[in-house]
């Protein structure tokens, strides 16, 4: 066997035992370290009477965020802004949870549990579900099970464009034409068919097409940039990476450090929260999820520009015609 093709053969030995290994770790490593890791939930009701349970919060370590609300209204408003999770409201009946199952019902299970687990035995816990997730979904099936296919639409698209051979203004223009697209369609499934969102239509297709823009802009700008192994390059960062540290099941605040922090730097997750808030809170707590999504697609798409003017300059370098010496007088 030549030695080329001994290199190749060895290649793919060890370079698919790699990419396996380092999607188990991806995928399987947030997942059995899940835990509340500075979650942020609300304390409302006198000093004197939340002083115990917010003790008792304390003793569990870094696992909660307390804030401080006066009264069971600035608690559900704190909610419904997406400041908290859920906030716990001591009352002369006793005490109440708020929770929001449309911000995460993984956290609202967690919250009963907990807060249950925190109460004198005998306590009874009042529960209400301030922002409740829509009924023809209650557990968020369809939200989580979405974000994959979101990832894989956009990185399709940019590996389709890059290899068909389309640059520049060409590839920006298919790319967010894909986008737009798979945006209003999967508006249509999943709020208009499967009633699982229940916000603005547009608002929603707008983010699930801006998220597919964000991905499949990445791979094509690296692609542009540093040639198909950008492609890979990029798969790596938008699918085994930002899928499972997106928090989208769960919330990024279950995941163990830095998991949960940089998977809402990458667009899934960014657009998995972006998705929530729209869909369920009339846009609060989108703003820098947005954000996050519009700049990889800027910078996904100006890759795209530069990468095809440098393709160009080292074309017309390479096709003009060599200088014909002069005679000498």
């Amino acid at each position: 066997m030549p030695a080329t093709a001994t290199r190749k053969t060895l290649a793919v030995m060890l370079l698919i035992p790699a990419v396996v290994a380092f999607a188990l770790w991806a995928f399987a490593w947030p997942a059995a370290r899940t835990a509340p890791r500075d979650l942020p939930i609300g304390l409302a009701g006198p000093a004197t009477a939340t002083a115990p349970l917010e003790q008792r919060l304390a003793a569990r370590g870094e696992a909660f965020d307390v804030h401080r609300y006066a009264d069971e209204a600035a608690a559900r408003a704190a909610i419904e802004d997406r400041t908290v999770y859920g906030a716990i409201v001591v009352t002369p009946r006793g005490p109440e949870l708020l929770t929001a199952s449309a911000a995460s019902p993984v956290v609202a299970g967690l919250l009963r549990e907990a807060v249950a687990g925190q109460l004198p035995a005998g306590t009874a816990l009042a529960v209400t579900d301030v922002v409740p997730a829509s009924a023809a979904d209650p557990r968020g099936a369809v939200l989580a099970a979405g974000l994959l296919p979101l990832g894989m639409a956009g990185a399709a698209s940019g590996i389709v464009a890059t290899m068909l051979g389309l640059r520049g203004a060409r590839v920006a223009v298919a790319l967010t034409g894909a986008a737009a697209l798979a945006g209003l369609t999967g508006a249509a499934l999943a709020d208009s068919w499967l009633g699982a969102f229940t916000g603005s239509w547009w608002a929603e297709a707008g983010v699930l097409a801006l998220t597919v823009l964000a991905v499949g802009a990445t791979l094509a700008g690296l692609a542009a940039l540093i040639g198909r192994p950008g492609l890979g390059l990029g798969a790596v960062l938008m699918i085994l990476l930002g899928n499972p540290f997106s928090g989208v099941a769960g919330a990024p605040e279950l995941l163990p450090a830095p998991a949960g922090t940089l998977g809402q730097l990458l667009p899934p997750g960014a657009g998995g929260t972006a998705l929530r808030s729209v869909a369920y809170f009339d846009g609060a707590g989108a703003g820098s999820a947005l954000l996050v999504l519009a700049v990889w697609a800027a910078a996904g798409l100006t890759a795209v520009l530069v990468g095809a003017r440098r393709a160009a300059g080292r074309t017309a370098t390479e096709t003009a015609p060599a200088a014909v010496p002069q005679p000498v007088a």
